[in-house]
């Protein structure tokens, strides 16, 4: 029987940054965290296993500082200088409905792909003594309560934890375990993602142009390369996965417009069903869920990774708090105060990113006509604007320390 402070269970982007958040060698004072992965971390660092980048907010880059990784990854990532909003499926008939540019933001969003962000986090997890990351196994079993939590591996081995925390994804058995329901509303959407070269430099600009099949993103990245997001219907989108490089080039040229040059392929292209999810409850008994294990969202807007580390700096505060003050970490107290600080941003960041995929997914004339003069009074008012920038950033609402800036 082994005992520890708190375990984690999933080691992707998620669960890496909660480790570092509640035992990392920066905290104030650590604590004993046990980080559980069934499968080999070191995947989620390949290229060819995630073919995805985000959009780090300002808070985000704080944090990602806080946790002594942003140094490591900074020089990977690429500034957004500017932002184009477009309501058309051809490349030919676009017109900028909304633009920001770098001089609108204090601290603009700086995009990383997903396996340089996961790299940096494990390095760091590496270094961290009071981590201990255990790979090769699931967990067989989970017991709750009454007393502590435990947690059993496949091989046997148990673990007793005062807190046990779910980070492991969408599909989260953690969250089964709880028998925590969800609510789900799948969208008949799949968004191929992947990497490209281009001829011509981007110049830091993103692009979102919206049509009724859905948001087609291209999104800066060092060099002449760009991250793509295009959404289509299920089976166009698993048909085009399945194209031969020159078809599916030739497919993208379509779409992509021919103002940045000469296309080329990077990556492997991803197809990713898409769905909003939320859990009916973010805490039980010693559980607290986080990230795709309590919520999901459309990636229309690329604030799904942010949600997930806001969730962990929160968490960490709440537990923190309890742990100075000699109050147990794995209490109602404390999971309670976390569930009602970040079920509200959740639910309606997911409301929001419900709101435009309707509104913009939908070829209806009056519906095109409402987000065209919506887009460009919110372009034309800059107090409005700056509503959307600070958004944008995740400078809104109550911010955990790390996102301030300050050490967990």
């Amino acid at each position: 029987m082994t005992k520890t402070d708190i375990v984690i269970i999933g080691a992707g982007l998620n669960g890496l940054a909660t480790a570092l958040a509640l035992g990392g060698r920066l905290c104030r004072k650590p604590l004993r965290v046990t980080l559980i992965e069934r499968g080999d971390p070191a995947r989620f660092a390949d290229p060819a296993h995630d073919s995805r980048a985000s959009a780090l907010t300002a808070a985000t880059q704080k944090m990602l500082s806080g946790l002594g990784v942003w140094d490591g990854m900074a020089s990977s990532a690429e500034a957004m200088k500017k932002v184009l909003v477009t309501d058309a499926a051809s490349p030919e008939a676009r017109q900028a409905l909304l633009s920001f540019l770098e001089s609108d933001v204090s601290t603009p969003a700086m995009f990383l792909e997903n396996h340089v962000i996961f790299k940096a986090l494990l390095d760091e997890i590496s270094q961290s003594p009071n981590i201990t990351l255990m790979t090769g196994q699931g967990v067989s079993g989970f017991h709750f309560g009454p007393g502590l939590a435990k947690v059993t591996l496949a091989d046997g081995t148990e673990i007793k934890a005062s807190l046990v925390i779910g980070a492991d994804g969408r599909g989260s058995p953690t969250r089964q375990a709880a028998g925590i329901g969800f609510d789900s509303w799948p969208y008949a959407q799949s968004a191929i993602t992947l990497t490209v070269g281009h001829a011509l430099p981007h110049g830091g600009r993103a692009e979102e142009h919206f049509n009724p099949q859905g948001v087609f993103a291209i999104l800066p990245l060092s060099g002449n390369r760009s991250s793509l997001v295009w959404t289509e219907p299920h089976e166009k989108a698993k048909a085009l996965c399945a194209l031969p490089d020159e078809a599916f080039l030739a497919e993208l040229r379509q779409r992509f417009g021919s103002h940045l040059g000469q296309l080329s392929l990077l990556s492997l292209r991803h197809a990713h069903p898409l769905s909003m999810m939320m859990a009916k409850s973010f805490v039980g008994p010693r559980l607290a869920l986080l990230g795709d294990a309590a919520h999901v969202i459309h990636p229309l807007a690329g604030l799904g990774l942010n949600l997930g580390f806001k969730d962990a700096a929160a968490l960490a505060d709440c537990v923190m708090e309890a742990a100075a003050l000699g109050q147990d970490i794995g209490g109602d107290a404390a999971l309670e105060a976390y569930a009602r600080w970040r079920r509200f941003d959740t639910q309606s960041t997911a409301a929001m990113m419900h709101g435009l995929h309707f509104l913009f997914a939908n070829d209806h004339e009056a519906l095109r006509l409402l987000r065209q003069v919506g887009l460009r009074m919110v372009d034309k008012l800059p107090a409005l604007k700056r509503v959307f920038e600070k958004e944008a950033a995740g400078l809104t609402g109550q911010l955990p320390r790390l996102m301030r800036g300050l050490a967990a």
